[in-house]
C-alpha cells in the first residue's frame, strides 16, 4: 500500500474556431497538469469529423516527443488527459481520452473524479450486454452517455441526461464531431475552469495554471452540476442539475493535489497553503531556529508558519526534479537510499538548529519517519512537525487514493505515539474545524478527514473491483 497520497486526473479541452496545431497546445496543457498524474497521458484531435488519437503508459514528455507530435493533423477541436487511476490498472486500456465510435457519431471522454456507484453501473450495464474494454469508471461514463445519445438530440442533452445516474466526483471533457462538452458533478468535487485567447479559441482545464501554460485568459469556473457546450454557436451553459446538491469542492485540493499558482473557484491555492501555515503556528507555537516545508506541497504552509510565527524560513531539503513516478523503487531495505535520492536535507540549514518541519500529510508514517532520520542526520537538534491537514481516519470515495483504515496511522494510534513513531520532539496537525478558514467557507468535501461523505458510500471499495472476480474482493 502507498505511504504517500497520489495525485488525481488532468484534463485538456479546446475549441478553436479556425484549424491549427491544437496538439502541440494541449501537449502545453498537460505539461501544466503533470502535476496531476503520471501514470499515462493522451491527446485527441478533431479534424472536420474524423479523430486523430496518440496515448500510452508514461509522463507527457515521454509519451509525446516532437516525432508524435508532428503526426498530428491541424484541426477546430482536442481533448487531453493525464492519468493516475484511482478505479481500474494501470495499462494501455484504461490510457484517455476514452474514444467510442457509435450510431450517431464520434465521442473522445476524458474525466477526472471517481464514480461512487461504478459497480453496480456496470454490474447492471453487464447485466443488460454491455462489454467493458477497460477497468476503468470512465468507461462506464461514456457508455452510458452513449445510450443516453441515442435517445436525445444532442450530444448535450445525452451527458445531461447521463449526469442523472452518476454519483460521485466527475469533472468531464467530452468532445464529438462538432461540439466540445464539459461538465462538473453537482457537488463540484473536482475542480473545472475555462478560458479563451485573444484569437477566440475556447480552453478548458482542471486548474488554471494549463490555462495560463497556452495563453489563454481565465474566464471562470464551471459551477457544480453545470454543463457548457462549445460549438460554431458560441457558448451555452445549461444549468439543469446545478443547485441540487450541496456544494463538496475536495479541500484536499487546496492542501495538496493542485499547483500552488493555479486559482480554483475563486480561492488561490497559494494563499490557501500560506493560511494553513498559519493555522498551524497559531494552534502549535514552539521555540525554533528555522521553518523548513517538505517540497512540494509542504513549502507554501511553511512559509505561512513563518510569516505567523517570526521564526526564518530557510530551504531545508533539495529535491531531485528528475526523478518522477517511472523512477525505480528499491527493495524493501534500501527505501532510505531512496528517500535520500529523491530528497536530500541541506546540512547548513538544519545543522545544530530547532527545526520546524512543515508536510501536507501523514499517512502511514512510514516517509515521514524517514523524513526526520535524515534531519538528525544532518544535525538538526529538535524536530517539531507539522502537517497541514488533519488527520486522515477514513479513504475517500471521489477520486483519491487514500489508504483503508486499517492501513491510516491516524486510525491506529494516538498523537503521542505517532510522535514517537516518526522520531519528532513535537506533533501538530491543522485542526478539523479550521479547514474552512482555509477557503472562506464550509461548501467542501472533508470527509477523509471526518469519515462524513456526501454520497453513499460504495459497498464494494477496492480500486481493483473490476478486475477481480467478486469472491476475491
Amino acid at each position: 500500500m502507498y505511504d504517500q497520497l497520489h495525485e488525481e486526473c488532468g484534463l485538456m479541452g479546446i475549441y478553436s474556431p479556425e484549424n491549427y496545431d491544437l496538439a502541440r497546445d494541449v501537449y502545453y496543457g498537460l505539461y501544466a497538469l503533470q502535476h496531476r498524474g503520471q501514470e499515462s497521458c493522451g491527446i485527441v484531435v478533431n479534424q472536420d469529423g474524423i479523430f486523430h488519437s496518440h496515448k500510452d503508459l508514461g509522463q507527457v514528455s515521454q509519451v509525446f516527443t516532437e516525432e508524435e507530435l508532428a503526426h498530428f493533423p491541424a484541426g477546430t477541436m482536442a481533448v487531453g488527459h493525464v492519468r493516475y487511476g484511482t478505479t481500474g490498472a494501470n495499462n494501455r486500456n484504461n490510457c484517455q481520452p476514452m474514444e467510442v465510435n457509435h450510431q450517431k457519431g464520434k465521442m473522445a471522454l476524458a474525466h477526472n473524479g471517481n464514480i461512487s456507484n461504478a459497480y453496480e453501473l456496470r454490474t447492471e450495464l453487464e447485466l443488460s450486454g454491455a462489454i467493458f474494454h477497460s477497468t476503468s469508471d470512465t468507461e462506464i461514463i461514456a457508455y452510458i452517455i452513449t445510450r443516453e445519445r441515442l435517445k436525445t438530440p444532442s450530444i448535450e442533452d445525452a451527458v445531461l441526461s447521463a449526469m442523472e445516474s452518476l454519483e460521485g466526483a466527475y469533472s468531464i471533457a467530452v468532445m464529438s464531431a462538432a461540439k466540445l462538452v464539459i461538465a462538473r458533478d453537482p457537488h463540484g468535487f473536482r475542480p473545472l475552469c475555462y478560458g479563451q485567447k485573444e484569437d477566440g479559441t475556447y480552453v478548458a482545464a482542471s486548474e488554471t495554471c494549463a490555462l495560463e501554460a497556452v495563453g489563454a485568459h481565465f474566464v471562470r469556473d464551471v459551477e457544480p452540476g453545470e454543463l457548457i457546450v462549445f460549438s460554431e454557436k458560441g457558448v451555452e451553459s445549461r444549468r439543469d442539475h446545478c443547485g441540487t446538491k450541496q456544494r463538496n469542492t475536495c479541500i484536499f485540493e487546496y492542501i495538496y493535489f493542485a499547483r500552488p499558482d493555479s486559482v480554483i473557484d475563486g480561492i488561490s491555492v497559494h494563499a490557501a497553503r500560506l493560511k494553513a501555515g498559519e493555522i498551524l503556528a497559531r494552534n502549535y507555537p514552539v521555540i525554533a531556529d528555522v521553518v523548513v516545508g517538505v517540497p512540494d506541497s509542504g513549502l507554501d504552509a511553511a512559509l505561512g508558519y513563518s510569516h505567523y510565527s517570526g521564526i526564518p524560513y530557510g530551504i531545508g531539503f533539495i529535491k531531485n526534479k528528475y526523478i518522477g513516478r517511472t523512477f525505480i523503487s528499491p527493495s524493501q531495505n534500501e527505501r532510505n537510499s531512496g528517500v535520500r535520492i529523491k530528497l536530500n536535507p541541506l546540512r547548513e540549514t538544519v545543522n545544530g538548529k530547532r527545526v520546524v518541519l512543515v508536510d501536507d500529510s501523514i499517512v502511514r508514517g512510514t516517509t515521514s519517519r524517514r523524513i526526520v532520520h535524515l534531519l538528525r542526520e544532518a544535525g538538526a537538534k529538535e524536530i517539531h512537525v507539522r502537517i497541514s491537514s488533519p488527520p486522515f481516519i477514513s479513504p475517500c470515495f471521489y477520486g483519491t487514493d487514500v489508504d483503508a483504515k486499517e492501513n491510516l496511522v491516524a486510525c491506529n494510534y494516538t498523537l503521542t505515539e505517532i510522535k514517537d513513531m516518526i522520531g519528532a520532539d513535537s506533533l501538530g496537525y491543522l485542526p478539523l474545524d479550521a479547514l474552512s478558514e482555509l477557503v472562506g467557507h464550509n461548501g467542501y468535501c472533508h470527509a477523509c478527514f471526518s469519515g462524513q461523505y456526501a454520497t453513499r458510500v460504495p459497498e464494494i471499495t477496492s480500486k481493483e473491483r473490476f478486475e477481480k472476480p467478486l469472491s476475491e474482493l
